[in-house]
């Protein structure tokens, strides 16, 4: 293995101080704690919808004449089609899980904000590819509520004065989904969107490698005139990238995946989540589901488009309402003035006003997923008008996500937030 890593050495000396400046001499704060397990894991399930999206076009027809039959022969007659779909498909809805967590993470903790704004910039890119990329593969299997879901989805373009109608047809292809639309789903899903996803992400690990990992105390490690014991210029109170913290995230890989393996072998639909009922029968336009709604990810920015009011009969205040919810997330930086950065450390306004948000995203993606029209007449009576309890409870929960990010500013602008003392380096807690 010498002889063979002096012959890569000598042919490629690049390769050596790369691994060297991001894995073995890249010092990471030591006081890292459960919500840093997210980071890796979301790398782990990108890997896997690379790895199963290859086999899974090898026996798709991007074509509305095949593609719902193409994917019942994968999960009926391709031998472990069925396990590879399953691995997909629950792969899509695990990724926004740890993608959220590691997003709640940054909210915590205070990762977003200087010198880490760039760091946030490209997670953002991120999360919004991810969600192009996850609504064309959801469109892929062609399913009834596959149909509908694109037809609602790309019809909200519509409302975008001027062009709204040419770009609707422009993004289908068609005046209704079909061949057209699932080919460019296709190709945009199989090839272009996972390209621009890995460049992103090796451009945020890249960025956060310059300037350093945030930790749960928001202090930036000192780097003392001694160092430590495995470099003179190492931090204090930094440890090696690996083999410390690469060993430690395969303790919550092995987690991870024993509940991915349950899902997977038990429960691959999820109640209806994972896999929507209305998506096991085939595409038909004269056939409209008795509820139109993404998959469980998208839910709290739809209930957005739906809550926010029509105006001259057009729903583009919705959609502008939805970019908006998550252009605000992209501005975080500089509408959160806070003078430090943990959670462990900040006012209580802002404990408060996180949690409130928190609980807000969650009360929309309820409202999104329908769960208020089963479980209102529970609470309230059989009697109650479902229609104007969803406008109120979802009216509400609106202004609430929405000024949570005017109270931010407010908040840490003009000067109310009352902060703890920020300890000089990284604390260690048992």
């Amino acid at each position: 293995m010498s002889k063979f890593s002096a012959w890569i050495g000598e042919r490629a000396p690049g390769l050596d101080a790369t691994y060297r400046k991001h894995m073995t001499e890249y010092y990471a704060p030591k006081n890292f704690n459960l919500w840093y397990y997210f980071g890796s894991l979301a790398l782990l399930v990108l890997i896997n919808q690379i790895v199963t999206g290859i086999f899974l076009t090898m026996n798709y027809n991007p074509s509305a004449a095949g593609a719902f039959d193409s994917v019942q022969y994968i999960m009926r007659d391709v031998q472990w089609g069925w396990l590879i779909r399953y691995m997909h498909t629950t792969g899509a809805s695990l990724f926004f899980v740890v993608v959220f967590l590691h997003m709640f993470r940054g909210l915590l903790y205070g990762s977003y904000q200087k010198p880490r704004e760039l760091v946030w910039l490209l997670g953002m890119l991120i999360f919004l590819t991810l969600m192009a990329e996850a609504f064309m593969g959801y469109v892929l299997p062609w399913g009834n509520m596959s149909f509908w879901g694109a037809k609602v989805i790309v019809s909200l373009f519509g409302t975008v004065p001027v062009v709204g109608n040419d770009l609707v047809e422009w993004i289908m292809g068609d005046f209704l989904p079909a061949d057209a639309t699932l080919n460019r789903f296709f190709a945009l899903h199989v090839v272009a969107l996972p390209i621009v996803l890995l460049l992103l992400v090796v451009l945020h690990l890249a960025a956060l490698h310059e300037v350093g990992s945030n930790n749960p105390d928001g202090v930036d490690v000192k780097h003392g005139p001694k160092g430590n014991r495995w470099s003179p210029t190492a931090p204090v109170d930094g440890i090696p990238f690996h083999p410390y913290y690469t060993l430690k995230d395969l303790v919550g890989v092995g987690v991870f995946l024993i509940v991915a393996a349950f899902i997977i072998f038990f429960a691959p639909t999820f109640g209806g989540w994972f896999l929507e009922h209305d998506n096991s029968i085939p595409a038909n336009n004269l056939l409209t589901p008795a509820q139109i709604k993404p998959v469980w990810y998208f839910t709290a920015f739809y209930a957005i488009v739906r809550m926010v009011p029509s105006a001259f009969g057009t729903a583009f205040w919705g959609v502008l309402g939805m970019f908006g919810s998550i252009a605000l997330l992209f501005a975080l930086p500089w509408i959160d003035g806070g003078k430090v950065r943990s959670i462990r450390y900040r006012g209580t306004g802002y404990k408060v006003g996180l949690m409130v948000f928190v609980l807000s995203f969650f009360c929309l993606m309820a409202l999104g997923m329908d769960l208020t029209d089963e479980y209102f007449p529970r609470i309230f009576g059989s009697g109650i008008d479902l229609t104007t309890w969803d406008n109120v409870f979802g009216r509400f929960w609106t202004l609430v996500y929405f000024g949570y990010f005017v109270f931010l500013w407010l908040y840490t602008h003009l000067g109310w937030e009352k902060t703890k003392p920020v300890p000089e380096r990284v604390t260690m807690h048992d």
